[in-house]
Formats: C-alpha cells, structure tokens, sequence
C-alpha cells in the first residue's frame, strides 16, 4: 500500500517507519477487548496490519482476527471482538520490515505443531532470516508467509525438546537479530527479548492478569499498572500458577535501540526506566548547547520534533512556537496524483501559520532526516510563508546507515547524510545554517558521559555503522553477488 509520500510526492514517506507492536493479555475475562485497546496504544509503532489471536479455554480452541489497516478500522466493532473468546489473547500491529503487505503476513502467525497450538507475534528482524529460510526449504519444510517471523515457528516445530519454552529457547539459539516476542498456546503465554535487547518489552498487570506490551502507553489506555522492563534475554512464562523466568542465553552486553528515545516511542512512554519526552527536552537542549542559533523563534517540525524544540527553546531562551500546523486526519492516498496536484505533497500534511512566521528568523527543530525530500519542502513552506532566516537543527545524529534490526530504513545511498557533506546538505536543503547533535550529545542526553567506543551504551548503528548483532544475510547476499562477478555472469 502506498503512502502518502509514495503517492503525492513520488517518494516513499520520508521518515522512519516505526517497527511493530505487540501486546498480550493473560487471565483477564475482556482479553480481546483490552488487547484491541492496547494496540490502539501502539499504533503509532505499525499501521500497515493488525492483528488478535486469543484462546478459549472452555472450547479448548484459538480464535483469530487479522486485518490489514489501522486497529480502529476493524477492531471496534461488536461482531468482531466478541469472536475472540477467552481470557487470554495476543496482539500485533505491524510495519513490514521483512515480508509483503499481504494477508498471509499478519501477526500473530499461527500454526499447529506436535506441542499443539501456537501463535507468535513478533518486533524486531532477524538478521540471518533467509539463511535459515533456505536451510529449512531444503530439509523440507513448507513456508505460508514471507514473513521472518515464520523461520521462528519452523525451528520450534523441528526441536526435540519436550516443552515449548525448551523448543523456543532451542530455536531461539539459531536466530540472529532483534527481537521482542509474544507467544500464546493452551496453557502458557511468554514474553521473549533478543540477548542484547534491541528491542522494548514491559511487563504489566489489572485486575490480576499479566499484561506484556512493546510501551507502557499500553498500559496506560487501559489503567494498568507498571511492573518492570523484561530483561534482555529474558523468556517470562505466564500459566495459572503465575509468572516465572528463565534466562537461556549467555550474558551479553546490552544495546537497546537509542532510536526509540529520538523517534519510535510514544513521548508519553516509559522505557528502560526512561521518560522519553524529558529524554527528548534533553536532546534539545543539548543541541542547543552544541549548535545555537541567533534567531527570534523555534519552530517545531509537527509532531515528532515538538519535545527536542521545546528543549532547543529552553536552552538558548528564544521563545517557542507553532509556526507549521499538522493536519492529523491524513491518511493513505485518497486521490490519484496528476501533474496538477502532486505539487501540493506536503501540504496535505503540514502547512505553514503565516502570522507565526512573517518576517522572522526561525530555527526549525525535527528529530532526523532521512531523505531529505520533506525537510526541503517544509524549509521551501516556510521561507514561502514569509521567515527572514531558516536555520535547521536536527535532535539526532546524521543517519549514514540501514537499519537492519527492525525498522523500514532506506537503503544507504539513499539516505541524504550518507550521500554528502553537512554543507552539501545545507545547500541542497535551501537554509542558513544545519547542525545535527553530536553522538557524545545524544549520549549526554541519555545520561551517558559519552559514547563508549569499545563498549557502546545503546545500538546507534543508523548513526556509526557500528552494527552489534551480524548481518548473515547481508554478507551473504554480497558474497553472491562477487561470486557472479568473478565468474563473468
């Protein structure tokens, strides 16, 4: 399905695009409705896809609903909720970062193996997917999806071990990548986090039912309370007689995904303990100690660049405004684009408050740049609308690299900072000045001295190319093609 960028524009939406979501409720007699709620929550983290898997201890059966658009369009409906019957469901919204936008892709995945019933729903990407994919091809196994999140499903099926925490531990042990798992069978519900842990997963309760979630906003929608962070490595069982853990992987060093403070998480969430609207105020004025600007205004780029430029504003104490207004009822695409009125792109999502603007010298504040293709109609926007001087800040390093954990990124030739130099990218950009904040800046933000070179705080590989979990199939896939190469193909 195109975006709004893909259709207006002629590019694909010039932003990250949020991984996936998941949510899972066990012993609570409105599992569904609440789970519903819960992804509603976290819709900002996938909204290509949404999906409940819940299971009905009197029939002794799961019930599924899966649809492709947002969690309100279909999930708010008598008929549908009230088919999911049970005490105990599971939930997924989605962003396709490994497989197509196509029915048999939406989570939760389910199957029928020798254990019985399992539904899995997945965040994050495994690195060494299509490795595994071919290996199990080739031993005969029949894949439904082109989903990574299949090859976990496979290796559970083929271990020999005798219960499904064994099972998802053993195949868990073949996997590279990031991952934040919820899975439900009869009796069990787990919560999964990679070794590292790239990738979010909290653990709540209501009423007495444990609840685990990719963000607290999830809780919050529903008035549960916090409990804690799952531990990276962590596999959290939940049956009738409560909540145990077990720890099958050996120690490693964690690197959460420091992205999720800039971009991915709601600002109202809590996460590793974090706030993560006073860790992007933090971000702000950070850059505004780094890289200040004689201006009269700061000026947000809506939304996700609104808590960096509240603290920019803060730092330098230039007042704070609205000087670009959002329109939040734009969806997909709802007319073809002509030559007439591709040019209005933007505008069908921001448009500049001429009154805010006129005459004056304004420093606009968003969380990155990919592309570059929406900064450079927003800077157009509002130089069209009358500001004397635009300066750009950015409350994040230059992205140079590919995301490969988790999240939709660009290939690196097409990510702007990965192309040219930071006065390239001010030229081609049309503003008066461009700074980004410094990784030793977004690591003072996090509460970190500075980054560790030899032993990095947080996964920041969109930033350094550090990258701390292997990229299999990417070598691979480069191997491949040398081979052709070499052998004149």
């Amino acid at each position: 399905m195109a975006g709004l960028g893909e259709g207006l524009d002629g590019f694909r939406d010039d932003r990250f695009h949020e991984e996936c979501g998941v949510f899972g409720i066990f012993g609570h007699r409105e599992a569904a409705t609440l789970t519903a709620l819960g992804l509603h929550a976290l819709q900002h983290r996938g909204q290509e896809a949404a999906g409940i898997v819940s299971f009905d201890d009197e029939a002794r059966q799961f019930c599924a609903e899966r649809r492709l658009g947002l969690v309100g369009d279909h999930f708010n409906q008598e008929q549908v909720i009230s088919r999911l019957k049970g005490d105990v469901a599971i939930g997924h919204v989605r962003y396709a970062t490994a497989g197509d936008t196509i029915m048999r892709n939406v989570q939760p995945l389910f199957a029928e193996i020798s254990l019985g019933g399992l539904a899995v729903a997945h965040n994050g990407n495994l690195t060494n997917a299509a490795t595994l994919r071919r290996e199990l091809v080739t031993r005969g196994a029949i894949f439904q999806s082109t989903s990574d999140t299949e090859v976990m499903i496979h290796l559970v099926a083929t271990s020999r071990f005798r219960t499904f925490a064994d099972c998802f531990a053993d195949a868990l042990r073949h996997v590279e990548g990031a991952y934040s798992l919820v899975l439900l069978t009869p009796d069990l519900m787990m919560g999964i986090r990679d070794p590292l842990g790239v990738r979010p997963l909290i653990i709540g309760s209501l009423d007495g039912a444990t609840i685990l979630a990719s963000e607290t906003c999830a809780l919050d929608i529903i008035g549960a309370e916090f409990v804690r962070d799952v531990a990276p490595g962590e596999m959290v069982l939940v049956t009738r007689e409560g909540m145990r853990s077990l720890f099958p992987f050996a120690p490693a060093p964690r690197r959460f995904c420091i992205f999720e403070y800039v971009y991915f998480a709601r600002p109202d969430s809590l996460v590793e303990g974090m706030s993560v609207y006073e860790a992007r105020k933090r971000i702000g004025r950070e850059l505004a100690r780094e890289a200040p600007a004689d201006i009269d205004l700061v000026i947000p780029v809506p939304d996700s660049g609104v808590p960096a430029a509240l603290g920019f504003a803060e730092g330098l104490g230039v007042p704070f405004d609205l000087g670009i207004i959002r329109n939040h009822y734009v969806g997909r695409t709802f007319i073809e684009p002509t030559d007439q009125i591709r040019h209005f792109g933007v505008k069908l999502k921001h448009n500049a408050n001429r009154h805010v603007l006129r005459g004056k010298r304004i420093a606009l504040v968003d969380d990155s740049i990919v592309r570059g293709t929406t900064s450079l109609k927003i800077v157009n926007m509002v130089r069209e609308a009358g500001a004397r001087e635009v300066h750009m800040r950015v409350a994040s390093p230059p992205t140079i690299k590919s995301c490969y954990y988790g999240v939709d990124t660009p290939e690196d030739a097409e990510l702007m900072a990965s192309r040219f130099s930071l006065e390239e990218m001010r030229r081609r950009l049309g503003v008066d000045s461009l700074a980004f904040v410094t990784i030793d800046g977004l690591y003072r933000a996090m509460g970190e001295p500075a980054r560790n070179s030899e032993r990095p705080q947080f996964c920041d590989a969109c930033f350094t190319g550090d990258y701390p979990i292997p990229l299999t199939d990417r070598l691979g896939k480069r191997e491949t093609q040398l081979s052709l190469l070499d052998e004149g193909t």
